[in-house]
């Protein structure tokens, strides 16, 4: 059995509470779609927002694919798939049924397209009525995931690659994760990007990103990629001893890239050169992997230790996850008349959001049929 990875924990906890300051940022941020907008919305927060928004969520499912690793250890294709289908399928349908509406609700109310009355709203919603178009994201469809979709998309892959077990563990493709878990130096950096700008070169001027699972081939292949990355790079004590010592290179790598990226990115904007879309967009894939492997490395380093607040962050980031964005948006809702500026706003909305996360997830914890619900055990561990 492999030692505890404090900093594989830790980075879960980290990724997941940096995904409640984006989208907090999200209400901020001009000229970039999101269910409800500020009027002090800025320009400014448009680089700050790219540098992160390039590579979070695939250093999510980089994490998930190093947490199947681990949870595949040793089960079936058939009871890992149950496993995680409980897992990720029960607090998917609960937050869709239960967490998810009021932030369609405060949608349609703000785009003048429902009327106000949360109530009322709930009875035309759970049945799956006709809405106006573009009351809310996923009108379409009747009923929205929003923030929620990661927990499809993953069970989708925790899917296919549990049904890949055994082509994954055969001599073949024991091979290709040595393969992988060989790379060093420069090889390292560049050979797992070459799938990436592939799939920007074939898939992504076809499949614009959605979050609808359907129409999402791009990003499909984009994170599957990146949580077989995880499940390959595993507890590989060469790969990560090569991750740490090359953790100055990897970030001043992604720096520079991410430097190159902004100010080619503004240029072609100011002079609206389209041609100039693709060649960023493969740059863009160069700039996640050296961004993710500066990470790795660097969290490898700093964080492989039993930090005080680990254990109680291993426990509640589930349900901070499935709460944060309605929080988010019933605070905005109800700050708005406030009018508290550019300064105290958003201070207020992450103050705020910390505090009713915890306060929810202590009773949750505490609750054993909520437990479930937010992706928890059914019992609390002693």
């Amino acid at each position: 059995m492999s030692p505890r990875r404090h900093d594989i924990d830790a980075l879960r906890a980290l990724a997941f509470a940096l995904v409640i300051l984006y989208h907090v940022a999200m209400f901020y941020v001009a000229d970039w779609h999101w269910h409800l907008k500020s009027p002090h919305a800025a320009e400014w927060l448009q680089a700050p927002m790219r540098a992160l928004n390039l590579w979070r969520m695939d250093l999510v499912f980089l994490i998930s694919g190093l947490a199947f690793r681990l949870v595949a250890r040793g089960q079936t294709a058939a009871g890992l798939i149950r496993q995680r289908s409980l897992r990720l399928l029960l607090p998917l349908a609960f937050g869709m049924a239960v967490v998810v509406p009021y932030q369609a609700y405060a949608q349609g109310v703000a785009n003048g397209l429902i009327a106000p009355g949360f109530g009322a709203f709930l009875l035309r919603y759970h049945p799956g009525s006709r809405w106006p178009a573009g009351a809310f994201d996923g009108w379409e469809v009747g009923i929205t995931w929003n923030h929620l979709w990661y927990l499809a998309y993953l069970w989708v892959y925790t899917v296919v690659l549990a049904l890949l077990l055994p082509l994954a563990e055969s001599a073949i493709g024991q091979r290709l994760g040595q393969a992988f878990t060989r790379l060093r130096g420069a090889r390292l950096v560049v050979v797992p990007v070459l799938p990436l700008a592939l799939y920007s070169v074939l898939l992504w001027p076809h499949f614009p990103p959605t979050h609808d699972l359907v129409q999402d081939a791009w990003l499909h292949a984009v994170y599957f990629t990146v949580f077989v990355y995880g499940y390959w790079i595993g507890w590989d004590g060469g790969l990560w001893a090569e991750l740490v010592r090359q953790r100055w290179r990897t970030l001043g790598l992604a720096l520079g890239l991410l430097v190159m990226y902004l100010g080619l990115l503004g240029l072609a904007q100011q002079h609206g050169v389209r041609a100039a879309r693709l060649p960023l967009r493969v740059l863009a894939d160069a700039y996640l992997w050296a961004a993710l492997l500066a990470i790795l490395g660097w969290a490898h380093h700093r964080l492989n230790r039993p930090w005080p607040w680990l254990r109680w962050a291993n426990a509640s980031v589930y349900p901070w996850y499935v709460l944060h964005q309605t929080v988010i948006i019933g605070l905005v809702v109800a700050c708005s008349p406030w009018h508290l500026g550019p300064v105290m706003e958003p201070v207020l909305l992450v103050v705020g959001t910390v505090a009713l996360c915890w306060g929810i997830t202590a009773v949750v914890q505490r609750v054993g049929w909520l437990r479930p619900l937010f992706g928890l055990a059914p019992t609390m561990r002693a």
